[in-house]
């Protein structure tokens, strides 16, 4: 990254072309043979692309078959901060609008420096890179449009991750989820040093069957965190320091920047879908 942040990224290459592929009309007009040049799909998550190491390979590529089929460059990235790659993580971090300073970075630039590294360094791709993503990969897909890289020509943010307060998973209309939210980020906001490969546990020492009896039992939602998460889990303490639509929670949804979009756009969301309808709808 601009910074010189390294983001752990697999890229998966076909063996070969696929007999008889077309890239389309050439000056005059005729079909022309693609030459073994691949578009690129990038997924970004903060959820981990292994399996890792050199001799580990995923055993599905793309969102789905077909694509697969098709014939593209699949490229997985840890974001930054999360599994395998270098720098912090922040949850739902602000896109930065006026940047000043190489250290000025967000998800946007980060989805820029990996799209001109990519196009740099892996061979046989044809110039175009499109972007997907579902619920929290779906809010880096989001901000692939923010200021987009000339090079990205199609993202589809499916039930995607846009406000933690408004609507998203963390609070549906600024009420707080607590059960949703203790349960996810007793490991989601595990804080990690250096670079892991397994994801953190979640925790699971309830004792009864009985959810509701236990929240009860807890006391207060700071209560229940001080408890059972400690003081190290930030994610937790930002809601609990948050509890209204303040500036920290406005500076977090990439919605005001979704102006002057160019890549094409597929927005994908579902109304049986009780956390991340919100998000769709107002992408």
């Amino acid at each position: 990254m601009r910074d010189g942040v390294k983001l752990f990224t697999s890229v998966y290459s076909p063996k070969e072309m696929k007999r008889g592929r077309r890239s389309g009309p050439d000056s005059d007009g005729r079909e022309k043979e693609a030459a073994g040049h691949y578009p690129i799909l990038l997924y970004r998550t903060p959820y981990g692309v292994g399996p890792y190491g050199e001799d580990e390979y995923r055993e599905r590529m793309g969102p789905s078959e077909a694509l697969c089929r098709e014939g593209y460059i699949f490229v997985y990235q840890d974001v930054r901060g999360r599994m395998m790659s270098e720098g912090s993580f922040e949850a739902v971090r602000p896109h930065i609008p006026q940047k000043t300073d190489r250290a000025d970075v967000d998800e946007s630039s980060d989805t820029y420096d990996t799209v001109e590294w990519l196009l740099e360094h892996v061979a046989n791709h044809n110039g175009r890179v499109g972007l997907w993503g579902i619920s929290a990969p779906g809010f880096y897909a989001t901000h692939a449009l923010i200021d987009a890289h000339p090079a990205v020509k199609a993202v589809s943010p499916q039930a995607p991750v846009t406000d933690w307060f408004l609507g998203d998973d963390r609070h549906h209309n600024g009420a707080f989820m607590l059960q949703a939210t203790f349960s996810f980020l007793s490991w989601f906001g595990v804080p990690r040093p250096e670079p892991v490969e397994d994801l953190p546990e979640r925790f699971d020492d309830y004792g009864t069957p009985d959810g509701y009896a236990w929240y009860l039992a807890q006391g207060s939602a700071a209560e229940l965190g001080a408890r059972h998460l400690g003081s190290e889990n930030a994610t937790w303490n930002a809601m609990m320091e948050h509890g209204t639509y303040d500036a920290f929670w406005q500076a977090r949804t990439p919605l005001p920047h979704l102006r002057d979009v160019r890549p094409a756009v597929l927005v994908t969301g579902g109304f049986f879908d009780t956390h991340d309808l919100y998000g769709p709808l107002k992408t």
